[in-house]
């Protein structure tokens, strides 16, 4: 169970005791600050009845002791422990018994500094001593030190042990709490958290005759406020880690993809995110222009993909989707010429090749990247020509010359109707296995008057793509396997060999709905409702591809980072994705799309931003949108 306030993690089983055992424990920029912390009273360990999240950031643990206060089955006393991420906890002993009791409470605690990186990969690093500090104890390393206070101080404290100990009085049905804090001082940068100031998100909500959808909505917002972080010495500079607990830095391809499905909640992340990455981006050289970013795991039948290629061209992309749902005048400004140096880069591989390719891992053309390659030069494109910068021409030239090279070569022929190739090797050969890397075709992106960009696929093979993604094979009833289940290597807990992966899933549900194909995408819309349901609404990045059968459940990924961006984006991406809102705020407008059929029954968004201001639309049982609340200088369009 994770609890996560970014740069603090509290990670722990479900027992709620930190043990010191695998990754339980807190966490700060990295280093943990508590690994052990075993909560005995009367001399045993309360017996577990409940653990849950409390929101993003907390963690509740419920306990039960008998035969304190007398000699009936019943529990005598409750104990709760409330984790916060931040670094703290509150123990409450709440008493049920009808008489006094007296009790002595312990804890015992460690603590080691290790890096979570050494704690994730299962090295041993010995316990730290521990010194008497004030009202509690201190624990020092070259790393830095971290001390922890008590509130009301332990009545004795034993360093060699780590033993803090208490002699509490409850009276009959009273209750006494102890309150714990961690105060670290460690070594080395430490990103601060993104909270107070100028909220980063619409406070949004949802309402209607389905409450997952809100339910959805509120946890995917808690997720995305929690795994927030400022750039070191930018106020107010914003983005997103990429996940909890294993990688809790910023992954720029996943950053800009998840600040992209947010935009519905405001332009602020978008903004941050792309300043973030814009200083990192290559300024000379034969790689001008392009955003640097680690390799990615790509499954068993690929190399390890480029996330490189693909930030750099989801930067101008989200640039110009930003700028249609109302991204400030100057930003934009601001940030258009390392758009521009994008686009230059992509002008230059299309120069050099056919298609975008990866040069770190042998040069394939993936599917996915050419769909992010016309992608960002048809919204590159406009961006331009409503900035009044030269440049649009020649990309949207390009663009028609690529629809017509793709259409004939980039589609592998079999007795079923065909496929999009996972990707053409440097032979131009298909690489045929089906995954949900296809799903990117489907998304086009936010044009001119809120209209979607055309297809990579013409219409024929937009039907064929949406049967394949209809069937067993890839919908596993829980959301879309990255693998499909007849392929060789397929494995459900493959992280792109089988596996659900949220944010594509996601993708399939708004992408398929804009096309026509309503049946495969309400079909994949209830099936992620329904594995949220599962998580508590919580959404991890991934969970094994699994059949989904009657009395199943979602099957968890051990290695899935819960929260995580790009999953809690996607939640938020599927529920307005339903109302459907395409605004285009530079030509004074908005439309509605909704996915016909309403497959959620009655639907109400409140509390959006759009243009800076609140937005508030609604869709009927019978599939009719209306804005309800919206900026005044907008016009609302057929």
């Amino acid at each position: 169970m994770t609890a996560v306030a970014l740069p603090g993690l509290a990670i722990s089983a479900e027992h709620g005791q930190l043990t010191g055992q695998g990754l339980e424990g807190f966490y700060h920029s990295g280093k943990r600050l508590l690994s052990l912390c075993r909560l005995q009273v009367a001399g045993r360990d309360p017996l577990p009845v409940e653990a849950r999240g409390v929101g993003a950031d907390r963690t509740r643990f419920v306990g039960v002791l008998r035969g304190l206060g007398g000699p009936g089955p019943d529990p005598d006393l409750l104990v709760e422990r409330e984790r916060h991420a931040e670094g703290s906890e509150r123990i409450t002993l709440r008493s049920t018994s009808v008489r006094p009791l007296r009790l002595v409470v312990e804890l015992t605690l460690g603590c080691d500094l290790a890096d979570l990186g050494a704690v994730a990969a299962g090295r041993r690093v010995p316990p730290l001593r521990a010194s008497v500090h004030g009202a509690g104890l201190q624990w020092s390393s070259p790393a830095g030190k971290v001390a922890l206070t008590a509130e009301p101080p332990a009545a004795d404290v034993v360093a060699a042990s780590g033993l803090l100990r208490w002699e509490l009085e409850i009276p009959a049905g009273g209750r006494r709490s102890i309150a714990l804090r961690l105060r670290p001082e460690l070594r080395g940068a430490v990103r601060p958290v993104a909270r107070g100031g100028t909220p980063v998100f619409a406070d949004a909500d949802a309402s209607g005759d389905d409450p997952r959808a809100a339910a959805l909505l509120r946890a995917s917002l808690g997720d995305l406020n929690a795994l927030l972080v400022r750039e070191p010495g930018e106020a107010g500079e914003v983005h997103l880690a990429a996940g909890a607990p294993w990688r809790c830095g910023l992954a720029p391809a996943e950053a800009l993809a998840a600040a992209r499905m947010v935009l519905p909640l405001g332009t602020r992340l978008a903004a941050g995110t792309l300043r973030s990455l814009a200083r990192t981006q290559v300024v000379r050289g034969p790689e001008q222009g392009r955003i640097p970013g680690p390799l990615r795991d790509a499954g068993p039948h690929l190399p390890p993909g480029s996330t490189s290629v693909e930030a750099t061209l989801l930067f101008p992309a989200l640039l110009s989707e930003a700028w249609r749902w109302g991204l400030d005048a100057a930003l934009v400004e601001e940030l258009a010429p390392a758009a521009e140096s994008c686009l230059g880069w992509l002008r230059r591989e299309a120069e050099r090749h056919a298609y975008v390719r990866d040069r770190e891992t042998g040069g394939m053309a993936r599917v996915e990247t050419q769909a992010h390659a016309y992608r960002a030069a048809l919204l590159g494109a406009g961006l331009l020509d409503g900035i009044n910068r030269p440049g649009s021409e020649e990309l949207r030239g390009w663009s028609v010359e690529f629809v017509d090279r793709f259409r004939t070569e980039f589609w592998y022929d079999d007795r079923g109707g065909g496929r999009p190739p996972a990707a053409l090797d440097t032979a131009g050969r298909p690489v045929p296995h089906l995954g949900s890397a296809v799903t990117h075709l489907l998304d086009t992106g936010l044009g001119p008057a809120g209209e979607q960009a055309p297809s990579l696929l013409d219409p024929a093979r937009t039907g064929q793509l949406a049967r394949l993604l209809g069937t067993p094979v890839m919908d596993s009833g829980w959301g879309l396997r990255s693998l499909g289940a007849k392929e060789h290597g397929y494995s459900p807990f493959g992280h792109r060999g089988g596996a659900v992966r949220v944010h594509e899933t996601a993708i399939a549900v708004t992408g398929l709905a804009a096309a026509g194909y309503e049946k495969q995408s309400h079909a994949l819309l209830r099936g992620l409702l329904a594995a949220a349901e599962h998580f508590e609404y919580r959404l991890p990045e991934m969970f094994a591809g699994e059949q989904r059968g009657e009395g199943s459940r979602p099957w968890p990924h051990p290695a899935a980072c819960r929260p995580a961006a790009v999953a809690a984006a996607a939640g938020v991406h599927v529920v307005a994705g339903l109302v459907g809102i395409r605004p285009d705020v530079p030509e004074g407008s908005v439309a509605l799309r909704p996915v016909r059929g309403a497959p959620l029954g009655e639907l109400g968004l409140t509390g959006l931003g759009v243009a800076g201001e609140s937005f508030s639309a609604r869709v009927t049982r019978l599939g009719l949108a209306m804005v309800e609340e919206a900026p005044e200088r907008l016009q609302l369009r057929a």
